[in-house]
């Protein structure tokens, strides 16, 4: 009888844990709120909007409903993956000097604050079009975890709290207000933070619908904090707001290796450019060199230069600028990139290629800064969902509407709008919708099942965080939870940065002997990943973050934490 029932223990045990929900989120509240959605029964995009919904209350910093959302779901039962796309919108009043004073263009830190940076949100449209997609919970039951914590409130976790201590000149003092004690002061880590404000739009959106956000009284009050800001006053309208929509993009896939890797198509950049970088270093035996290997990361290194050269010039909104997509990921082209690597040298002067397809334009320094977060979910049937959302940077634009705070996303178009007498491809437009470094990514094995499902947090570093996790899934057989433990090199153009207090600071001479220009630093890294390893799911949270990986039985994965030691200038 024993070796029956230990039989039948090994035949299911494997089935069981597959029918394991999960979720990795970059806060253990926010995640908690996922597992409550899929022990009610909800889908994984159900769990996703409810940890999306609890970030906006306890990670309001990072990301919320004033911001903007990229969703990639997987749908089980009819074994296809969409995406979803609720980046926010320029106004329509918006043109190519938005951010000039006086006929010169402002520094980004002075396009920052205000009203005028404020992009029309997406984040509750995608949300809803994502819903209505897969969805199986109603609507109005994926508010209640996050409505609770607002309304009963929540202890400062040391990351939000080091967050208030950092804030800026430009958070309005309505914003502090939300978050500081009777002294005035920002909260300190473990006080109870409650946001009555935020949990009562909550309500009203959980009970009228998102709707009540773009329309009537509350689109108003946006239009009123945005239009009439002490710095940067907008010329949003309340129609801006109501002729906003979430748009369901083509899916983005590509190969590397023997798997399909499918992410966001513009106006993302993200996931093409994780597409160029993998697809650039396939011919090189990233196995062999293995993860300790100088000349892994150099390579690494120079496919992201290559990518981010063509990004820069090329990505922008779809609707609005002709992007060579088809011409950037041609086999060919990329072969013919990937030719200029070469594990013994650097190259001397990274410039952008020319494929099939392309407009002429030049060059562009983009504008961006960190932020974001992103989660990662899967739920008994199979089914998956990878977002990504954010406000931008810290504390988006610094204003904020009943408790929320609201985006700072239109600094992600290139300022200047011409170049050489060439128009930009990021340039401001009315109604057009800034370039975007998110890259949530799912990898499918070549059984065709979800092998990875990752993304990331951390404005263009994103794309590199992306990219090096699905190498070290594939090609150095790491957990996702080690793969995104590795310390990165980042090298958006010729400088790279070895994030610092990481295998990366021994291997700097070794670099440097290949040419590299590169230097020790901190990058504020912060990643998620669901996978699915011998038919059950696991997942990994950033050990630099608070994130935690959270399964539906209310288990905990252990994550030894990474903490940085404090910034000092780089060597």
């Amino acid at each position: 009888m024993k070796k029956m029932v230990a039989l039948l223990i090994a035949l299911f045990l494997p089935f069981a844990a597959s029918a394991q929900g999960i979720v990795s989120a970059a806060d253990p509240r926010a995640a908690a709120a996922g597992v409550e959605i899929l022990r009610k029964g909800g889908t994984a995009t159900d769990a996703a909007i409810a940890t999306m919904l609890a970030l906006n209350v306890v990670e309001p910093q990072s990301a919320g409903i004033g911001g903007g959302a990229f969703f990639v779901v997987y749908d089980a039962k009819k074994k296809v993956t969409i995406t979803v796309d609720g980046r926010e919108a320029a106004p329509m009043a918006a043109d190519g000097h938005w951010f000039y004073a006086d006929g010169k263009p402002l520094g980004i830190r002075d396009a920052i604050p205000g009203g005028r940076s404020v992009g029309v949100p997406g984040t509750l449209r995608a949300m809803a079009l994502a819903h209505d997609k897969n969805g199986k919970l109603a609507w109005a039951e994926l508010f209640t975890p996050a409505i609770r914590l607002a309304r009963e409130g929540f202890p400062v976790s040391p990351r939000l709290a080091n967050a208030l201590r950092a804030y800026s000149s430009h958070v309005s003092p309505a914003t502090r207000a939300l978050y500081a004690g009777p002294d005035g002061k920002p909260l300190a880590a473990g006080a109870i933070a409650r946001n009555p404000q935020q949990a009562d739009l909550l309500e009203r959106v959980a009970k009228l619908g998102p709707d009540s956000f773009y329309v009537g009284p509350q689109a108003q009050k946006l239009i009123d904090t945005v239009n009439n800001a002490a710095r940067n006053p907008s010329k949003m309208t309340v129609g801006d707001l109501a002729a906003y929509e979430a748009k369901e993009r083509p899916v983005l896939c590509g190969s590397y290796r023997k798997y399909k890797v499918c992410s966001m198509a513009p106006p993302s950049s993200g996931g093409i450019a994780v597409l160029m970088i993998l697809k650039q270093l396939e011919r090189f035996d990233m196995a062999k060199l293995g993860k300790d290997s100088p000349v892994a990361w150099h390579l690494f290194a120079e496919s992201t230069r290559l990518a981010f050269a063509d990004r820069n010039l090329y990505l922008g909104d779809p609707d609005f600028v002709d992007v060579p997509l088809k011409g950037l990921l041609d086999a060919k082209y990329l072969a013919g990139r990937s030719a200029l690597i070469s594990p013994k040298t650097s190259i001397a002067n990274i410039v952008p290629g020319t494929p099939k397809g392309a407009p002429a334009r030049k060059r562009v320094t983009p504008n961006e800064v960190s932020g974001t977060t992103s989660l990662s979910v899967a739920d008994g049937a199979g089914n998956v969902a990878q977002v990504t959302t954010t406000i931008e940077g810290g504390w988006g634009s610094g204003l904020s509407v009943d408790g929320t705070m609201l985006n700072n996303e239109l600094t992600d178009f290139d300022i200047v709008p011409e170049s050489d007498g060439y128009l930009v491809a990021n340039r401001i437009e009315g109604g057009k919708r800034p370039r975007s470094s998110m890259a949530p990514t799912i990898v499918y094995g070549p059984d065709g099942k979800v092998r990875l499902a990752v993304g990331a947090a951390g404005g263009p570093t994103i794309i590199a965080q992306v990219a090096k996790a699905i190498i070290g899934v594939i090609d150095w057989k790491l957990s996702s939870q080690d793969a995104i433990g590795l310390g990165l090199l980042f090298a958006p153009g010729p400088m790279a940065t070895a994030e610092r207090d990481t295998q990366l600071d021994a291997m700097i001479p070794a670099l440097q002997a290949l040419g590299e220009q590169v230097r020790s630093g901190q990058l504020g890294l912060k990643a998620n990943a669901v996978e699915r390893v011998g038919g059950r799911w696991s997942g990994g949270a950033d050990p630099r973050s608070e994130g935690v990986v959270m399964y539906q039985d209310g288990r905990v994965a252990p994550i030894t934490r990474f903490v940085p030691k404090p910034d000092r200038p780089s060597e």
